[in-house]
């Protein structure tokens, strides 16, 4: 189990994602697995800015914060689900998502619904991670 490690990746005969995640992430047996609560665009003193960029910013920077409290990095990112309530300005959001991930991406899922758990929230993006 010494050379075990996340692997992503994806399938042959299928179409290519459509936008940075891979089709599969496989974690190996017996990974410690890290489920976070969806994060939001609140700042350090728990306000939520009415910019849907500045949520992004500021949730990026939330899921970094959680990342570190565990020691834990990118890479050990398995799945991201984003839930939104507004159109996604995709330039903006790529900018932070190359910025965590690189090339290295996880598998996602994205939705857009009516509202989330408070009005002001536009975006939260929900995170499991897992090291081997």
């Amino acid at each position: 189990m010494e050379n075990a490690k996340i692997i992503r990746k994806n399938p042959a005969g299928m179409y290519s994602p459509v936008g940075n995640y891979t089709h599969i992430t496989k974690i190996p047996r017996n990974a410690e697995l890290y489920v976070a609560s969806g994060q939001i665009g609140a700042d350090l003193n728990g306000e939520i800015p009415d910019r849907m960029n500045e949520q992004i910013e500021n949730t990026f920077n939330n899921i970094q914060t959680l990342l570190h409290s565990e020691g834990l990095t990118a890479e050990h990112i398995i799945k991201v689900n984003i839930w939104a309530t507004q159109k996604i300005d995709w330039d903006y959001l790529y900018t932070k998502w190359e910025k965590l991930f690189g090339s290295n991406y996880p598998a996602m899922t994205i939705g857009y619904i009516t509202e989330l758990g408070l009005p002001e929230i536009k975006i939260e993006i929900e995170i499991w991670a897992a090291r081997v």
